[in-house]
């Protein structure tokens, strides 16, 4: 690619970092910005993100402002020829989108407009939806509303997690970032506005939702469960004590009169009523406890009898 092309770097989490990586061996990064250090863990400790530790490893300049609409001269003095953001998790100001003279271009992991925001790898596989991809982007002051410069679709297959398909994803915006970049450089890469009609947005997860709706089908409960693994992660409450649900199973069609009931321990896992049928819980994490098979747990509860009729939270 073109080794004198000063770039600066715009992300934050492990998606954003094969991104990154190809940048440092295509071009020349004069600058990485990223979210400031937060508290992980029981403890408490400040931990620093996956871009963070890129930038560390590679010496590069680093920063990580609160409020980048207050705190942007000091990243614009590098006199960037291009910015490149991938899930940064803030919002650019003018002033830095005006800035370099091949603008400011955002990898997006969906093929806008729709799931513009935050979580689209998310709501994608939560919403059922079939297909995914990358967007290639000019960035404007709206959220994800710029012009679009290209996109390459990908199946989202019926086994993918959100984990899956954020690996998936985030090869694929690095290669096609980098088959991009010339075109932008050379001025000859195409602009195509977004159709404002068929916008949708994909707002961050919030916390109610991370807790599973049984009274919803089997396909939404499953496709919640995998669209939320690993990170934040389903959950329900059993005896009155939460329980993480990573992995699940589609279960028998039926009627039942009540949703979220224990209906059977199964060698696969624990049966759930649902709206129009059972749910098979068969990855899980109980409260205080490690991540395990489902039947583990069973075969490990006092009087497992007792489960069969539980309610769930």
């Amino acid at each position: 690619m073109n080794k004198n092309l000063k770039v600066i770097f715009m992300g934050t989490p492990d998606f954003s970092v094969p991104v990154l990586n190809m940048l440092i061996e295509e071009c020349h990064v004069v600058g990485v910005v990223t979210q400031p250090d937060k508290p992980v863990g029981r403890k408490g400790e400040l931990g620093i993100s996956p871009v963070k530790a890129v930038a560390l490893e590679h010496h590069i300049p680093l920063f990580q402002p609160m409020k980048i609409r207050k705190e942007y001269e000091d990243i614009l003095s590098l006199e960037p020829d291009i910015i490149v953001t991938c899930a940064y998790g803030q919002i650019i100001p003018k002033e830095i989108l005006d800035n370099p003279k091949y603008g400011c271009i955002n990898v997006h992991a969906s093929l806008l407009p729709k799931h513009r925001g935050g979580a689209p790898i998310h709501r994608a596989i939560i919403e059922g939806d079939t297909e995914t991809g990358i967007t290639i982007m000019y960035m404007d002051v709206g959220m994800d509303d710029g012009d679009i410069i290209r996109q390459k679709k990908i199946p989202i297959l019926e086994e993918d997690t959100a984990e899956t398909l954020f690996e998936r994803l985030s090869i694929l915006g690095r290669d096609l970032l980098k088959e991009t970049l010339p075109d932008i450089v050379a001025g000859t890469a195409t602009r195509t506005k977004q159709n404002e009609s068929e916008a949708t947005f994909s707002y961050n997860i919030s916390k109610e939702e991370e807790q599973i709706d049984f009274s919803k089908s089997r396909r939404e409960v499953y496709n919640q469960i995998r669209g939320l693994n690993s990170f934040p992660v389903a959950y329900t409450l059993i005896d009155g004590k939460r329980m993480k649900v990573f992995e699940s199973k589609i279960g028998k069609e039926s009627n039942p009169q009540v949703c979220a009931q224990i209906t059977g321990i199964l060698k696969e896992g624990i049966a759930v009523s649902t709206k129009d049928g059972e749910i098979i819980l068969t990855v899980i994490q109980p409260e205080g406890k490690k991540k395990m098979a489902a039947v583990d747990y069973i075969n490990g509860y006092p009087n497992k009898e007792t489960l069969i009729g539980k309610k769930l939270g």
